[in-house]
């Protein structure tokens, strides 16, 4: 028999236990991933130089990147860098850290506000998925500011439903507060998102009659107090230049920043018309299915969600405005409870809540399905979905209904989805075995580039394209992590389907997200693998260890391509890289350094083929960096004149004199 005694103190421990489950999951999925690999090229080291720049010149207006102006991105993003680069130095962990706090920041409200919906085991879920969900470890390996936004937002929304909950003016401030900083993160996707979800929600809920409690002048205030400033400055900072026509600069005529951050980034990228158009559109299938694999395994809850939402279809208004629940029957039908009021505030905050999150997150998969996308781009919508998924699965695991009546669902849609699972898991373990056992006979090879097969699935603009690249003796370089995911999808999904059956509704699901955490490390140790072809830090410290401050260093193509070069050399050679690019070209090449390029006090970086023959050999010693779609021209055009250096997977480095042994 259990005494009120061991009933207390296991109530005590059950909060207790899910916290050291979350502590122990983010810092084995987050913390102990911000020190490895390095930092990649392309965006992530180029966004690192903007930050880099901004820690050593105190310039905290206008973006610099290789010494040009990048006017494309928000400041906040790149002010927290500089910020920690001040703190930890200039690396990986400083530059990563504001995105494993973004995630953790994510988890906390989606805790809180899931919990405060559905009880204590729907905000415990909500905090694991955010942090065990394959989207948000995926896109957090390098530093974009999807992450930053998504907490910005998911607070901004939270305190305001909570301010009308609670009658709290200061929740309504802080809503005003989150959302200029969500502005200062991504621009005026911040605000649109927001208030597509919050016009509708006040419009279904009757609550537009208390737009009062928003503090709709003082909050426009505090808004643009904080999100205005740098708007401005940065628009005086860097005004027009020339005569410019069209939305084609030319060198010397050019668009300052109102210009090139409202209509080029914003509009016209959401137009299709941005210039210069160095970005890609999901295929629309693509689009829509690849939400089950950022969201996985998790998404295994999806048809669970649709079934309830359906079930419930009639009910959706039922006690969603301010009148609902005011009759005589309503009350009648709950009299016997302890309290009535509670519940019914309890019952109510429920709705609202999944008609915010259900808009919300809708919103912004509609808005991305039409615009121009990234893959990550939809992040702000995971942890609304995510809460959704919490609140539906602890529901049916607690047999709660719609009404705390008959159960909603029964619990054999949680124990298919396992099932699922647990097949999905058997089919990837199969296909981890195989790769070991084709790699059986090959020893170690730290450059897993050289072993793949360049398959070039999505123009490598996908995130997960080197993974078609695998091949058998590719996993020669991946026994580790292939053998710890091979081991945990087997075991985990059967261990997690098991407590399902034995009615161990909340092991099992904790189970689950074990299962992916651990299955998260061993893709983490897989991804540092691909450091050679993801990086070129070991090209960065060959020029520091056998070069001199004097040298100069040269990239045949976009300064994105050897980015993390360029970052990791950068207190070393004390200047700009070169760049063998037409500056300011009307053909679109240069990417981020396109309208930078443009500007009359552009620095004379960008080199043409017979500037760099006629430098080549000349003063001070020469590095040039080529990856392998432009070694062959670097080696035609300086032939007889190269002397190679080193070269990673698809990358190559030269010097136009012999080394010193």
């Amino acid at each position: 028999m259990t005494t009120p005694q061991a009933a207390a103190a296991r109530s005590q421990r059950g909060p207790a236990v899910a916290w050291i489950v979350l502590a122990l999951i983010f810092g084995a999925v987050q913390v102990a991933s911000l020190f490895t690999p390095p930092l990649l090229d392309d965006v992530d080291a180029s966004h690192a130089q903007a930050a880099q720049h901004m820690a050593e010149t105190g310039n905290l207006v206008t973006l610099y990147v290789n010494g040009v102006r990048y006017l494309e991105k928000p400041p906040l993003p790149y002010w927290l860098a500089a910020g920690l680069y001040r703190i930890f130095g200039e690396n990986v962990f400083a530059t990563h850290l504001p995105n494993a706090l973004a995630v953790l920041g994510c988890a906390w409200v989606a805790w809180l506000w899931a919990r405060r919906a559905w009880g204590r085991r729907a905000g415990y879920y909500a905090a694991l998925g955010m942090l065990t969900a394959i989207g948000p470890f995926l896109f957090t390996r390098f530093a974009i500011p999807e992450a930053l936004l998504s907490f910005l937002l998911l607070t901004a929304l939270w305190c305001f439903l909570t301010g009308f909950e609670s009658r709290r003016p200061a929740r309504f401030y802080a809503m005003w507060a989150a959302l200029a900083l969500a502005a200062l993160t991504k621009g005026l996707v911040a605000p649109v998102f927001f208030v597509a979800a919050a016009v509708p929600f006040l419009a279904l809920s009757g609550l537009w009659r208390r737009w009062r409690e928003l503090k709709p002048l003082s909050g426009v205030l505090l808004f643009l107090a904080i999100a205005a400033p740098w708007h401005v400055l940065a628009g005086l900072a860097n005004p027009d230049q020339g005569n410019p026509v069209g939305n084609h600069p030319t060198p010397g005529n050019v668009h300052g920043f109102w210009y090139f951050y409202f209509l080029n980034e914003h509009v016209f990228r959401f137009l299709g018309t941005r210039w210069p158009h160095d970005y890609n559109r999901m295929p629309v299938i693509w689009y829509w299915v690849a939400h089950l694999a950022w969201l996985f395994p998790w998404s295994l809850f999806v048809p669970a969600v649709l079934a309830a939402a359906w079930r419930t279809r009639h009910q959706w208004l039922a006690h969603l405005r301010r009148d609902a629940g005011q009759t005589v029957d309503f009350y009648l039908d709950y009299a016997a409870r302890e309290d009535v009021a509670s519940y019914v505030a309890r019952l109510k905050f429920r709705v609202r809540t999944a008609w915010l999150l259900g808009i919300y997150s809708a919103f912004v998969l509609l808005f991305f399905s039409i615009s121009t996308n990234q893959e990550y781009y939809t992040f702000p919508a995971w942890p609304a979905l995510l809460m959704l998924i919490a609140g539906v699965v602890a529901g049916t695991e607690e047999q709660r209904g719609s009404d705390e009546g008959k159960p909603l669902l029964s619990a054999r849609w949680l124990t298919w989805a396992q099932g699922v699972f647990v097949a999905l898991g058997v089919l990837a373990a199969a296909a981890l075995g195989l790769g070991l056992w084709e790699s059986r006979g090959l020893p170690f090879v730290a450059d897993i580039g050289t072993l793949l097969a360049h398959r070039d699935v999505g123009g490598y603009t996908l995130s997960m394209s080197h993974f078609f690249d695998l091949t058998g003796p590719s996993f020669a370089a991946l026994r580790l992590p292939a053998c710890l995911a091979l081991v945990t999808l087997l075991v985990g999904p059967a261990v997690s389907w098991g407590l399902r059956v034995g009615r161990k509704p909340m092991a099992a699901t904790t189970a689950l997200a074990v299962t992916s955490a651990v299955f998260l490390v061993a893709a983490h140790i897989a991804f540092a693998r691909f450091e050679p072809m993801l990086s070129s830090k070991q090209l960065a410290d060959t020029i520091v260890a056998k070069g001199q401050p004097a040298d100069s260093f040269i990239i045949y193509g976009d300064q994105s391509d050897a980015s993390s070069v360029i970052f990791y050399t950068h207190y070393f050679l004390k200047k700009p890289a070169y760049v063998v690019m037409l500056p300011c070209s009307p053909h679109g090449q240069g990417s981020s350094l396109l309208w930078g390029s443009c500007w009359p006090d552009a620095p004379k970086i960008f080199l043409n083929e017979d500037q760099v023959t006629k430098m080549w050999g000349t003063g001070e010693r020469k590095w040039i960096f080529a990856q392998d779609t432009n070694e062959q021209k670097v080696e035609q055009l300086l032939a007889g004149r190269l002397y190679p250096v080193q070269s990673i997977a698809d990358k190559a480095l030269w010097t136009d004199r012999p080394l010193k042994q």
